[in-house]
This record gives structure tokens, sequence and C-alpha cells, in this order.
């Protein structure tokens, strides 16, 4: 396979702006329960999770021993329970893109303030 048709296979198109929710309660699921307002009123763009494609940016994070066992087993129940096959940078991808629309919806009430500011 030539690198364009491997990149054919594993890239796929990203949404367009119009197909893209323009804020985390446009894409959470209809009925869900909002909590307090956010502190920032400006609206922005959520940033959907990027998913199976190339990826050109790169950084380093370290975890306790604990903290991947848990990515690991996580991953590998995915695969068993759900038939997702999946890789650890995506779990993670999806993690900080459901954090980061959390935030952006909640903002002070955030899950990620919230823990950011525990002891």
């Amino acid at each position: 396979m030539t690198r364009s048709g491997a990149e054919d296979t594993l890239v796929r198109p990203a949404a367009s702006r119009s197909e893209t929710p323009t804020t985390p309660a446009e894409a959470a699921a209809p009925g869900t329960p909002q909590r307090g307002r956010a502190r920032h009123t400006r609206p922005r763009i959520a940033i959907p999770p990027s998913g199976r494609q190339r990826h050109e940016e790169k950084i380093t994070v370290y975890v306790s021993e604990d903290e991947l066992l848990a990515l690991e087993q996580t991953r590998l129940v995915l695969r068993a329970d759900y038939g997702l096959t999946v890789d650890r940078g995506r779990i993670v991808r999806e993690a900080i893109a459901v954090l980061l629309a959390d935030f952006e919806e909640y903002g002070e009430s955030s899950m990620l303030v919230q823990r950011l500011s525990d002891p």
C-alpha cells in the first residue's frame, strides 16, 4: 500500500463547521441535565476529538504505574466487552475532549476546576 493509500484508510475527513456542534450543550445528548452556568459567556467552538487519524503534534505526559495500568485495563475492557479496538492515545484524546467540553460548558463548576481545586 502506498503512503497516500495508507493515509486514505487511516485518515477520515474532519466534519465541516456546520456539522460540528458549536457548544458543548449542543454536543450533549438531549435531556442531559445542565449544571450551573459557566463563568465565561462568550461562545466558543467545541473541538471534537480527533479520533483515528494521523497526528502531527505530540506531548509527553508522565503517569503513575497505577494510572497506566488503569488506562490499559480500560482499553482491554473496551475491546472485550464493547468490541472497540482503540489504542491508549485515542482513549486519552477522548477523555481530554470530554473534560474540555465540560469545562467550556460549566466553567467554575466544571469537573476540571473541582478536581484541580481539591487539595
